[in-house]
């Protein structure tokens, strides 16, 4: 029975470690930096960017650039009707830009406008 136990628990922790949330950014911006409005989407899906997987990105000042730091589903599910993958959305981002590539060290995505009513 103990192996049986020591068997499911060693098959069983390979599959936490994958599950653990990788984002390293803080929750805070620093202060000794410029917060960048950015958009933010899917590379591939949004910005055209050539890849083999939905990836996150951010456009900048007109130019798309791949995203380390966080994963596409962080904030979502990506294929939502609001989602990475089929939306541009607003956010606020620190970070540097190291061999054509956003490394994040702050990410707050902006809430999006709330949809009037048109009454006809």
């Amino acid at each position: 029975m103990k192996h049986l136990l020591l068997i499911i628990a060693l098959n069983t922790f390979p599959f936490l470690m994958i599950a653990q949330n990788t984002n390293t950014l803080s929750d805070k911006p620093d202060s000794a930096k410029k917060i960048l409005l950015a958009e933010v989407s899917c590379g591939q899906c949004q910005f055209g960017l050539q890849g083999m997987d939905c990836n996150l990105a951010v456009r900048i000042d007109g130019r798309a650039y791949f995203v380390k730091g966080a994963n596409i589903d962080s904030y979502g599910d990506a294929h939502a009707n609001d989602g990475f993958c089929k939306a541009i959305r607003k956010a606020e981002v620190q970070g540097e830009l190291i061999n054509n590539q956003f490394i994040l060290s702050y990410f707050k995505l902006l809430e999006l406008p709330i949809k009037s009513k048109s009454k006809k």
